[in-house]
């Protein structure tokens, strides 16, 4: 097929498809133009139904089966995205689909694709495993598998993202890569109707085998590592992705977790948007200057907002801590009433909120009749941390900021 026919056929799904998805928006972002010293946009696919780009692909492959294979049923292997954006589908259309997910896969996931009407199995540690059962169970039902991005069909349906983009016309866009199907369905329908467009893909450092393919020319599997961007883990892309990669894909970078979660952090405080660590990923390679075009219209596409709460929480709690709005103290004082109460009174006086204060009476650096005390605190500034801990050495009071 040539790439004009693959354009053509993206056209088509978005016809097919139209009345299933939202066309997401274009979220100019004056904050992230600046830091970067770009025009940039966010595609904001964490707006679409079920929370990510994966609803695309899901009807592009679903709406095509014959009344046979609607019979059958479909099945599909996913930890998240994959899974609910099938079981959406699906019920949309009236199919029965099991999804077998493994026994680590987030438990908002997990609900959120029984929500959706899907028969939920949870089997094995990991996906290769929960495929093995799928195989198991396609061999006695003959169930249709909805492959997540090794099937022409699905990056088509993804492709249709692309399509949203053209009259923006950017200089750079930036695409989360996981198995591939989402940047080889945007690469097909950009780069036939704007060849000079950049398409820059990022992957997590701890699943980086479509780069290392790419840089080697040649197709490797490499096993991830855990990382917060769980959606983009993945062993190997498809013959099909790499395939799509190699011929239309310029660069592809590599992120790691701390970049990522200061992406989260960032959209969250500064843009209002809630991001998962995959669809975070396109703004943690142009934070850390990963990916820098000056001047240049750049659109990052934020491919999914289904995070983890308690995740997010602990993201938001560390990035504070990081960037010094939280504190903890350490202080040496002796064990006699009204010590504590001179540290919180320093506290207040800086417009500072105590969240914990803890004692340590018994540790070998401490003194007899003495007690160290770890407060931990919010602080409104750097400066306000720096007057704190020159009142308390005014006071008499020993005082370290533990790092």
């Amino acid at each position: 097929m040539t790439w004009y026919e693959y354009f053509n056929e993206i056209v088509k799904t978005k016809e097919l498809i139209r009345k299933y998805i939202h066309e997401t928006p274009l979220d100019y972002s004056n904050t992230l133009s600046r830091t970067t010293n770009a025009d940039v946009y966010l595609k904001m696919e964490n707006l679409q139904k079920t929370g990510s780009f994966k609803v695309r692909g899901a009807f592009s492959r679903l709406i095509r089966l014959s009344e046979e294979e609607r019979k059958r049923g479909v099945i599909a292997v996913s930890a998240g995205n994959h899974a609910q954006g099938v079981a959406y589908a699906a019920k949309a259309l009236g199919i029965k689909a099991t999804i077998v997910m493994p026994e680590t896969a987030p438990i908002s996931k997990y609900l959120a694709t029984k929500s959706y009407g899907a028969n939920v199995i949870l089997y094995g540690k990991f996906l290769h495993e929960s495929m093995k059962k799928a195989e198991e169970i396609i061999r006695e039902t003959g169930a249709i598998l909805v492959h997540p991005y090794g099937d022409l069909n699905v990056i088509l349906g993804q492709g249709t993202l692309g399509l949203e983009l053209l009259d923006l016309k950017p200089d750079v866009v930036i695409v989360p890569i996981g198995g591939g199907g989402l940047i080889s369905g945007i690469s097909l329908a950009i780069k036939y109707k704007l060849p000079n467009v950049k398409i820059i893909g990022v992957q997590s450092s701890a699943s980086p085998s479509l780069k290392v393919s790419k840089d080697l020319g040649r197709l490797v599997e490499i096993e991830p590592s855990f990382s917060i961007a769980d959606g983009i883990l993945v062993k190997s892309p498809s013959e099909l992705t790499y395939k799509i990669i190699s011929e239309l894909v310029d660069d592809i970078v590599l992120v790691d977790d701390d970049e990522i979660a200061n992406a989260i952090m960032f959209l969250l405080e500064r843009n209002k948007t809630v991001a998962e660590g995959a669809g975070a990923a396109t703004v943690a390679a142009l934070l850390s200057g990963k990916v820098s075009y000056n001047g240049k219209k750049i659109v990052p596409i934020i491919s999914g907002g289904n995070i983890d709460l308690s995740l997010l929480a602990r993201i938001i709690d560390k990035m504070l801590y990081k960037t010094k709005r939280i504190v903890k103290v350490k202080v040496l004082v002796p064990d006699k009433p009204g010590y504590l109460n001179k540290v919180l009174s320093r506290i207040a006086q800086i417009r500072g909120n105590v969240i914990d204060v803890i004692h340590d009476r018994i540790s070998s650096d401490v003194k007899p009749g003495y007690t160290k005390i770890y407060v931990m605190f919010e602080i409104p500034s750097g400066d306000a941390l720096s007057d704190f801990l020159y009142a308390l050495a005014l006071d008499g009071i020993e005082a370290t900021l533990v790092e």
